[in-house]
């Protein structure tokens, strides 16, 4: 018989291994990695297009909004696949539920698009 202590024994050991190698690759690379900065490699470089303007410019709030919007809609998604995959097995019931899991997530995605957050053009 196992102590309570005792079964959290294999979580331990995995986590300390896995903060060993962090440790071990960080200061394997900080030491043997090569230092010949110059300017070319110091410039900030994104996409293949020179930065315009400064890195410290804020965004407007409604990115943020239209971004957490797509993850809200992209996780919900997701939910589709596991019903479609069962969906025999569910019968009426689940399409039933499902069926309102999406009048849902079309009912938020109309009130979205009402409250004009989706649209680009303000």
């Amino acid at each position: 018989m196992l102590t309570p202590l005792q079964t959290y024994f294999p979580i331990g050991v995995v986590l300390l291994v896995a903060v060993g190698q962090a440790f071990l690759l960080l200061t394997l690379a900080n030491t043997l990695g090569p230092r010949r900065p110059s300017l070319v490699k110091t410039a900030p470089f994104e996409c293949g297009s020179e930065p315009v303007g400064s890195a410290r410019d804020r965004f407007g709030v409604k990115f943020y909004v239209v971004a957490l919007l797509f993850i809200v809609f992209d996780i919900e998604a997701i939910f589709l696949f596991p019903w479609a995959v069962l969906f025999t097995e569910l019968g009426w019931a689940g399409y039933v539920e499902m069926a309102l899991f999406v009048f849902t997530v079309v009912l938020g995605l109309v009130y979205v698009w009402k409250k004009g957050v989706i649209d680009w053009n303000d």
